[in-house]
């Protein structure tokens, strides 16, 4: 016997997958007279028609990404641009020095040394520093 639209039929009703409905081998002649929706639920009230749980899959658990040394990440290009801003106006600034003769050549070359590795915060810094020495 084949109930094939009656399962498509019970699955449009209900609101469920097709491989869901089961039907009761006891109630098959009432089912293969069924013919309207309303017969459908009087069948699943009655217990003729079955409804199978769902098979779900597990989930996963996701990973708590911390925040560590290795995930930190800083912004770049803030950072290289007043790096930029501040070395080229001292290298300007140390090179005005040495053409009015304020400081000497191996001064100036000391002092380009320490605007490369970022000893100075700002001009003033710089004119502070030449300033006791």
């Amino acid at each position: 016997m084949q109930l094939a639209k009656k399962k498509a039929l019970a699955a449009k009703t209900l609101g469920i997958g097709k491989e869901r409905i089961s039907f009761d081998n006891s109630s098959l002649a009432e089912i293969k007279e069924a013919i309207t929706r309303q017969d459908i639920i009087d069948l699943h009230n009655s217990g003729a028609i079955k409804i199978k749980e769902i098979n779900g899959r597990r989930k996963k658990e996701k990973k708590n990404n911390r925040r560590r040394t290795g995930k930190v990440k800083k912004k770049i290009k803030n950072l290289k641009r007043e790096y930029l801003l501040i070395t080229r106006k001292l290298r300007k600034y140390s090179r005005f020095l040495l053409k009015t003769n304020k400081i000497k050549n191996e001064k100036y070359t000391k002092l380009r040394k320490m605007i490369k590795a970022k000893k100075f915060k700002s001009k003033r810094h710089l004119n502070e520093l030449i300033g006791e020495i």
